[in-house]
């Protein structure tokens, strides 16, 4: 087959069917027939169809990809999330649905209705789970065993002694070499931590908004040029996943973004993180939000 895209299947064995990840890299025109993904060749007018029952994910990675409103209202409906990357082929947007719960309203309200007292016990939970993961990465790279435990079991409410800062020195300079500095425009493979965690960031708004919540409104993070507040709060427990995987991927010499370590990456959306984990994470944020609940589920990593 002539087509330059590619395909990526994992096992999602909650659900007991194949889910495929659609990358798109050169000229394509997507659009809707019959309910299913057509894909067309715009040099070679060679066209191919897929199920969108298959579908996990679809990522647009060239900028002369066409797609049809038809297939994006659908595909939205039905929840497969659609990732759009810049000219560098990083993840800037992504696709939302505005009806993706039948209880959205009445959450959102409850949302915006929670009190600061509230909002900083979300917080207090997310850093416990986040340096908590931290740590268990270190134990199971025999580099150290509990070495943050302090931190994570000394959480204040709203984390007002700054646990997750105090912990991050420690973390990066035991997991990557004591020379490494976490930036976001920093020497390799930062580039390959931006990438993960925007894929993860897009991960985690899809989940909030299928639970019926609005990740415009943040409960720690607050910048008013941040435009998914609410998943960059969500997402932290599940950061150690992404730098799991670039440590292996460095330690193989891979440390740039390119075909093999993008794929690589959301390979772990499918095998190393629990299957629906970011999902049941969303829905249990929501079930706080009405007083339905009290914790906040995260995976162990």
């Amino acid at each position: 087959m002539l087509f330059l895209f590619y395909l990526l299947f994992f096992s999602n064995f909650a659900r007991k069917m194949a889910k495929q990840t659609l990358v798109f890299e050169s000229p394509k025109e997507l659009s809707l027939r019959d309910g299913m993904l057509v894909i067309s060749d715009r040099e070679t007018g060679e066209t191919v169809m897929r199920s969108l029952e298959d579908i996990q994910m679809i990522m647009i990675d060239n900028h002369s990809v066409r797609l049809s409103i038809p297939l994006l209202t659908r595909i939205s409906k039905i929840n497969i999330g659609v990732v759009f990357c810049d000219e560098r082929h990083y993840p800037v947007s992504m696709l939302l649905d505005m009806e993706s719960h039948s209880l959205q309203s009445k959450r959102i309200r409850c949302q915006l209705a929670a009190s600061k007292v509230t909002n900083k016990q979300i917080w207090k939970q997310i850093v416990e789970a986040k340096i908590r993961n931290q740590s268990l990465l270190l134990e199971k790279s025999g580099l150290g065993k509990s070495l943050l435990s302090s931190y994570y079991n000394n959480v204040k409410s709203g984390d007002s002694t700054n646990r997750e800062g105090v912990a991050a020195r420690i973390y990066w300079s035991k997991l990557m070499g004591k020379n490494f500095i976490r930036d976001r425009y920093g020497e390799p493979p930062n580039a390959l931590l931006n990438y993960g965690y925007a894929v993860l960031r897009s991960m985690s708004a899809r989940s909030l908004m299928s639970a019926g919540l609005l990740p415009l409104v943040g409960v720690f993070h607050h910048n008013c040029h941040d435009s998914l507040p609410l998943a960059d709060d969500v997402m932290e427990p599940y950061r150690p996943y992404i730098d799991r995987k670039v440590r292996e991927m460095a330690e193989e010499g891979l440390t740039d973004v390119c075909r093999e370590s993008k794929k690589r990456i959301l390979e772990l959306f499918y095998e190393d993180i629990p299957a629906d984990a970011i999902a049941l994470s969303a829905s249990t944020l929501a079930g706080i939000y009405e007083g339905a609940g009290k914790v906040i589920v995260f995976p162990s990593i």
